[in-house]
């Protein structure tokens, strides 16, 4: 940055946010002002990638600067061992989380100064660890119970909604109410003047997808709502992983979803409109923090970064939610706005979510350690000299309990071209995503494409073995030699 003073650093991350829910990024089904405000006013990344379709990984993956098959998190419940919060914060920064992280420990520090933890909204699950977080207490105060998978399936149509529900219980209680308004009851009531980076992850539109009824009535009834990518041969051009990941969700209820096989146009609309009402509760939201911003006297010396940890295909080819390469889960909206940043740029680059990492601790005057993989935003910001280009990204997942069918899958996009390697199968993706946006024609066997194909395949081999030397430091990092 330009300016010597070094600014306060807002990270909002929503939770499961596709790219097509914001109006100003060119999606007109959408009500989100304040975050077209954000676009218009700052500078917006147009082709922002995951690193891993879930969670945890994705986050850890952010929060590090380095790829899952370097921190060892590849799926919710593996521990974090390093993150750069604790630069910012041996360099002066008050460093607060409000809201979800999902790391594990749950409560660890990771270089945060405090953390007031609001996890998933739905946690009703034998096989998730027992734990009360702060959204938790706040219904047991108010002698009330909170909406779940368990008091969902109560309701008669719960086989019928596609974890589609209206919230009844009072709005101030709503997750995506709850943590934007503990964050800006944080910047109302902490004193001190040092600059601070607020980490503010709410949890939404992560399912159930559960919006309040006034939000849902901008959405609900009407036929420009984009409907789901489905109409096309699913088995004959998904690969037997894919195939077996959409029997998994037919016959598990993850989140209060009952994922259907055929499920009705009304029901795709009425799981659609729940989703994007829940994304207009949280542009909402972002208005609020903007507004405490300013009651606090620092909105001109603040960077507000908003984004996602991967997006939710919602029925789009046949699957529920992530786990998956599709580009409803991968490519998520990435915006930038405030002290210093460039209004009004769009950058249509390559880019992974976790180059936010390298970006930051540059805002904060911090050198990036040597052994990131993820590259600083800045230069395509117009904000340093440097390269910041990619030509290719890539993402990958293993060890989770609900991707059974495959022991590891990798993505690479490289221009236009999109690969999926599965490392036990034969079988795979390759999209020509010039040609085929939507994803709808698979050319792994295509023989004109076999060229193509081996060259990303070979690109994968070859990055995993260049990432391994680059991360060296990270081992040397974390054991503080």
């Amino acid at each position: 940055m330009t300016d010597q003073k070094r600014p306060n650093i807002v990270f909002i991350l929503t939770d499961q946010q596709r790219l097509d829910t914001i109006r100003a990024l060119g999606f007109p089904h959408m009500e989100t002002p304040v975050l077209d405000s954000l676009v218009e006013g700052g500078t917006s990344f147009r082709n922002m990638y995951v690193t891993s379709p879930s969670c945890s990984p994705s986050r850890a993956s952010l929060f590090s600067g380095t790829y899952p098959h370097t921190n060892g998190v590849f799926r919710n419940d593996e521990p974090w061992v390093w993150s750069w919060v604790k630069l910012l914060a041996e360099a002066g920064y008050r460093c607060v989380n409000v809201g979800k992280m999902h790391t594990m420990p749950v409560e660890g520090p990771f270089g945060f100064h405090e953390r007031h933890v609001v996890e998933n909204k739905d946690r009703d699950h034998p096989n998730l660890p027992f734990y009360l977080d702060t959204w938790d207490k706040a219904f047991w105060t108010r002698g009330l119970r909170k909406p779940s998978r368990v008091s969902y399936r109560e309701r008669p149509d719960y086989d019928d909604r596609l974890g589609a529900f209206v919230w009844e219980a009072p709005e101030d209680l709503h997750p995506d109410v709850f943590v934007p308004s503990l964050a800006c009851l944080w910047l109302e009531r902490y004193k001190g003047q040092e600059p601070f980076f607020l980490q503010i992850g709410i949890p939404g539109p992560h399912p159930p997808y559960d919006p309040t009824q006034d939000y849902l009535d901008r959405y609900e009834g009407r036929d420009d709502l984009p409907m789901p990518i489905n109409d096309y041969d699913l088995d004959a051009e998904q690969p037997a992983a894919m195939r077996e990941l959409r029997r998994h969700h037919q016959g598990e209820d993850h989140d209060a979803i009952v994922h259907l096989e055929n499920p009705t146009a009304e029901q795709l609309r009425r799981q659609r409109a729940h989703y994007y009402a829940n994304v207009s509760m949280i542009d909402t939201q972002v208005g609020r923090i903007i507004e405490a911003l300013k009651a606090r006297g620092v909105l001109d010396e603040t960077i507000i970064v908003f984004t996602s940890d991967h997006g939710d295909c919602l029925n789009d080819h046949g699957h529920s939610q992530k786990w998956n390469m599709f580009e409803q889960t991968v490519h998520v909206p990435a915006l930038v706005w405030g002290a210093g940043i460039p209004g009004g740029r769009s950058v249509e680059d390559l880019v992974a979510l976790f180059d936010f990492g390298p970006t930051i601790l540059e805002w904060a005057g911090i050198a990036p350690p040597a052994w990131m993989e993820a590259r600083s935003l800045n230069p395509l910001m117009g904000l340093a000299a440097e390269n910041g280009e990619r030509d290719r990204v890539f993402a990958e997942h293993t060890n989770d309990a609900i991707l059974q069918g495959t022991n590891y899958m990798t993505m690479i996009r490289k221009g236009d071209w999109k690969l999926v390697h599965f490392v036990d199968s034969a079988e795979g993706q390759l999209f020509d995503l010039a040609a085929d946006p939507e994803e709808r024609s698979n050319r792994w066997d295509d023989p004109a494409c076999a060229t193509r194909r081996q060259e990303l395949i070979m690109d994968i081999l070859r990055w995993r073995i260049e990432s391994d030397r680059k991360t060296q430091g990270f081992c040397r990092e974390i054991a503080g030699l």
